[in-house]
């Protein structure tokens, strides 16, 4: 039987229709809901129904920016269901809920083997699509995962206890906890994480986990309430406290061993790396575009403070960032703070780029629209 057969029985057996609906990029801050054909998969791939995609910061960096061509239907936080199956494919059967690694590195080149898997240009491809170039596709109804992810352990199978809102995070877990890691923490450490949206949560529930003593520090007060809820409670409002001074005064007058900056914004790396202690580690993790920013050269070399980066997932954490999910560790479904069927997916795309206090992470849900009903 050929693969195109194939598809046609499975698409039978599964009622997979023949065009879907998706979130369109078409250009700079122009997302529109389209109607789109359902990808084709080939030997060796999966066809995944899409049940809940997080947005992430990345994605709406892309849309503000236009730093990628048009059209692409972004979405990498992405679990659901397996609709369709290509031919070779013998580890995943139709109706398996699993989540999908848009990324995954050869193993074999120079970066690899030096565990920089992110600059792996095996990596730096995506092999997660809902048509068009390759970008992910989580906002969108069915997803084709290209044989390569499949093959090398870019697709986990999701328990039955667990929820695909719960599961969506395993990618964003294990960037974390990427990050957690490059900091090299060691117990009793004091770590300052400026920012507290979903991911600075997570990384200071993730370096108390490491054994750091965390401070947080956020504009709104609202998102300092909701980290106390996961025992983030040294916290500083920074709308009234200068953090600076205060991260100073948690720690002797010496400032954090570490400082993590989970804000996506150049102006605060120099009090970051003010906030650090001399010999202390600043890392930066949501300065994902490339542009010029001010910092002190002294601080480097005088007061002998490391400036580090980490960024996307790291392929040796895949396990570890599945069990902390999957043994619900940390309640991450909470962290949604709103969820939108994804005929709403512009509508929520634009409520992520422009948050109010209380927004936390955000699901575009195509799955809304068929939970309860047989898979």
């Amino acid at each position: 039987m050929s693969v195109a057969s194939q598809i046609g029985d499975q698409r039978h057996a599964r009622n997979i229709p023949s065009h879907m609906q998706a979130a369109v990029y078409r250009g700079v801050n122009d997302v529109r809901m389209e109607t789109v054909p359902v990808p084709q998969i080939g030997a060796g791939e999966l066809l995944i129904r899409v049940h809940t995609c997080g947005i992430c910061g990345t994605d709406l960096k892309k849309i503000s920016s236009g730093s990628h061509s048009a059209p692409r239907i972004f979405g990498h936080e992405t679990a659901g269901v397996i609709a369709a199956t290509g031919a070779g494919v013998s580890k995943f059967k139709i109706g398996d809920r699993v989540m999908v690694f848009h990324h995954i590195p050869c193993r074999e080149c120079y970066y690899c083997r030096n565990k920089v898997f992110s600059q792996c240009p095996v990596y730096k491809k995506v092999g997660v699509t809902a048509g068009y170039e390759p970008s992910g596709g989580g906002f969108s109804e069915y997803v084709r995962v290209m044989d390569w992810i499949v093959a090398n352990h870019g697709v986990i199978r999701i328990p039955d206890d667990v929820s695909y809102e719960q599961a969506s995070y395993i990618e964003p877990v294990n960037t974390v906890m990427k990050g957690i890691e490059t900091l090299r923490l060691q117990p009793g450490e004091s770590v300052l994480v400026i920012g507290q949206g979903p991911i600075g949560i997570m990384m200071g529930v993730l370096a108390q986990k490491a054994g750091a003593r965390v401070i947080t520090s956020d504009l709104f007060n609202q998102r300092l309430t909701i980290g106390r809820q996961f025992g983030l409670t040294n916290t500083i409002d920074a709308s009234s406290a200068e953090t600076v001074e205060r991260t100073r005064g948690f720690t002797e007058g010496r400032g954090a061993d570490a400082v993590i900056l989970a804000v996506a914004g150049n102006s605060l790396i120099r009090p970051a790396m003010d906030a650090a202690r001399p010999g202390g580690r600043i890392l930066l993790f949501a300065q994902t575009q490339r542009s010029e920013a001010t910092i002190d050269s002294a601080a480097v070399c005088v007061d002998e403070k490391a400036l580090l980066g980490s960024y996307s997932a790291s392929v040796d954490l895949q396990e570890e960032s599945a069990r902390f999910v999957f043994s619900r560790q940390m309640d991450l479904e909470s962290l949604y703070s709103h969820r939108f069927p994804l005929s709403h997916a512009v509508e929520a795309l634009n409520l992520a780029a422009h948050p109010k206090p209380e927004t936390m992470k955000i699901a575009i849900q195509p799955g809304s629209a068929w939970e309860g009903m047989s898979e």
